[in-house]
């Protein structure tokens, strides 16, 4: 059984009193995919030491993460285009809008975010969304943005079932994590409606750890407490869900 996670930030500070033996723990659980998201520039050395200790199971993106669109964003945004045009990436992200702390730069977030789904076009990259408090902030940005050459994961998606809808429309998988084993997660009440062919499986690690570790530092071994719930949630055997959601990862990520 090979588990994919998609959204994992294994360079985090939160692993570095214990990152081998992390990584170990989610090997021998059968995680082989590890596809890690920018946040900003002071993150891109240590996401290519992960990725040379680690080159056959680690798989980087590139972008700006919403909440690090500050004064000096269009500086990042040049940091993000150099290195996308010097090395292989798997996606740009995680890029979008969370209003949750801050929404002082909306204008800003919103143009950062359309700005690098222009450079994944440019790139033939998929993007992967962060979207936090602000599902019509970024639905706006991605309908002036739809058509030919926009695909990618929502990740971490914690909306409704209309939204699950209208993100899938957009060529999006849907990112499941620990929120979907939280008891006021809400989205366990309707995920079995939508066809495992939109759901790729993520820990968001060292963030949102799910049940029952909630509180705790996330890692990515704990994805399979999410694959245990899906496993119930659709009655299918845990293999077949792992199965389909890292075939649905290699249709996205090219890899």
């Amino acid at each position: 059984m090979i588990i994919t996670d998609t959204h994992t930030h294994l360079y985090s500070e939160a692993f570095d009193e214990d990152r081998d033996e992390m990584m170990q723990r989610a090997l021998d659980a059968g995680v082989e995919r590890f596809f890690i998201p920018a946040i900003d520039s002071t993150y891109t050395q240590s996401m290519l030491d992960l990725e040379s200790d680690y080159p056959d199971n680690v798989f980087l993106m590139m972008g700006l993460h919403p909440t690090h669109v500050k004064e000096n964003y269009k500086d990042e945004l040049a940091h993000v285009e150099e290195w996308l045009d010097k090395k292989k990436f798997y996606a740009v992200g995680e890029i979008g809008v969370d209003l949750y702390w801050d929404k002082t730069f909306l204008k800003e977030q919103q143009e950062a975010f359309a700005h690098q789904i222009r450079l994944a076009r440019k790139h033939q990259l998929p993007i992967v969304i962060h979207c936090r408090d602000a599902f019509d902030e970024v639905f706006e940005v991605l309908e002036q943005e739809k058509g030919e050459g926009l695909f990618g994961i929502f990740h971490c998606f914690t909306g409704s079932l209309e939204q699950a809808h209208q993100a899938i429309s957009y060529d999006m998988k849907l990112g499941i994590g620990g929120v979907a084993t939280f008891k006021n997660g809400k989205i366990d009440q309707f995920l079995d409606q939508i066809d495992l062919k939109h759901i790729v499986l993520e820990t968001d690690a060292p963030y949102l750890a799910p049940a029952p570790y909630r509180g705790k530092r996330n890692e990515s071994s704990y994805i399979i407490k999410v694959l245990e719930k899906l496993s119930s949630m659709y009655g299918m055997p845990e293999e077949e869900i792992a199965a389909i959601t890292t075939e649905n990862s290699k249709e996205i990520f090219g890899i």
